[in-house]
């Protein structure tokens, strides 16, 4: 906390660059690389890169691009997956009046066919509901968005030390125009990002339409997966395009019952774009999701499995067991990075 206030200031004074100012790159010129990297976050860890998905913040009360970058630095994570959120209020998004902090558990819950209350069940319909016209909303807002917003974007977050490296904003479901597609795809570019990450839609059409899409505008598409994850489960997605890949989720993919991860890992990472990491436990042991160390995924063999095998894809974390008692998402990310940190040490 010792460091909040000029952090902060720093943060402010990198938005006025970025949004009209001129920063010359010659002003370090010759300076040591020790002195431009001063208090900048480094999550790369003997070659393997911890990065973590915004997501995990997702109980801090200010989910603008600039409180995120606070969020990000003070967990010590140089690298990251954006949710879409972020970055569309930064470029001028119209707000979205559903409180996703509420509805994100709900929709997973019905996702995986867990039981939902007859309250939960309504509060969920109605938030749907909502969506439904905020998503209307949107898509015309995409359809004409500030694109240069999106490099000023980028250029805040590098300049704090921060890589964006995957984008995942809403823009490539089923309901997608391939005008809304291509903005999501041309966005992502201009953050930085060399994935989109999204939900496997369990859609052959669409897998192929986005990795023709992706495959023309040098992006990959990573697909994610929960408990559906099989080892054939992205199969036909992968032999459509080059540019359709893996967003494996390794937590998700012990919950599923499959009974050699690493061995998964070994025969797929070259389609690995990218792997959420987080601690699960096996259908025998009730699926459930603990802090890192307490859980049946085997974290430590395949972080030490990335080093040894110089894998470049990274490790994201995402933080989904339940935050302590007087602790936030943001101390508990820096935990889960002290956990990747002795792993590779």
């Amino acid at each position: 906390m010792k460091n909040q206030p000029s952090r902060r200031q720093f943060l402010g004074a990198t938005a006025a660059l970025v949004s009209g100012a001129v920063l010359s790159s010659n002003n370090l010129f010759g300076a040591p690389a020790y002195i431009r990297n001063l208090g900048k976050p480094n999550s790369l860890i003997n070659g393997v890169q911890i990065g973590a998905i915004t997501y995990s913040f997702r109980d801090m009360p200010d989910q603008s691009a600039e409180a995120t970058l606070n969020y990000v630095l003070d967990s010590g994570i140089s690298a990251i997956e954006l949710m879409g959120g972020p970055a569309e209020s930064f470029a001028g998004a119209p707000k979205n009046t559903v409180n996703m902090q509420t509805v994100f558990p709900l929709m997973r819950k019905r996702r995986e066919k867990q039981e939902l209350t007859a309250d939960e069940n309504k509060m969920l319909d109605e938030a749907e509901a909502q969506m439904k016209a905020y998503r209307q909303e949107i898509t015309k807002w995409r359809l004409s968005a500030p694109m240069n917003k999106f490099e000023q974007m980028r250029k805040m977050y590098n300049q704090a030390g921060v890589k964006i490296y995957a984008f995942k904003p809403d823009t490539f479901g089923m309901q997608s125009s391939d005008a809304e597609i291509e903005y999501g795809l041309k966005a992502a570019k201009l953050l930085g990002a060399s994935q989109v990450t999204l939900e496997h839609p369990g859609n052959d059409a669409q897998t192929l339409k986005l990795g023709t899409m992706a495959q023309k505008q040098g992006m990959k598409v990573a697909y994610h997966g929960h408990e559906q994850q099989t080892p054939t489960f992205w199969d036909t997605a992968l032999a459509q395009s080059p540019a359709n890949m893996l967003n494996l989720d390794l937590g998700h993919f012990v919950a599923a019952g499959n009974t050699d991860p690493i061995g998964f890992v070994k025969l797929k990472h070259d389609r690995i774009a990218s792997m959420h990491i987080k601690d699960r436990q096996t259908p025998e042991h009730e699926k459930g999701n603990l802090p890192w160390g307490q859980g049946d995924t085997p974290l430590l063999q395949v972080l030490k499995l990335m080093r040894d095998q110089k894998y470049t894809f990274p490790a994201t974390v995402e933080l989904e067991y339940k935050i302590p008692a007087g602790s936030t998402s943001v101390a508990e990310v820096k935990k889960c990075l002290d956990y990747c940190r002795n792993a590779l040490s």
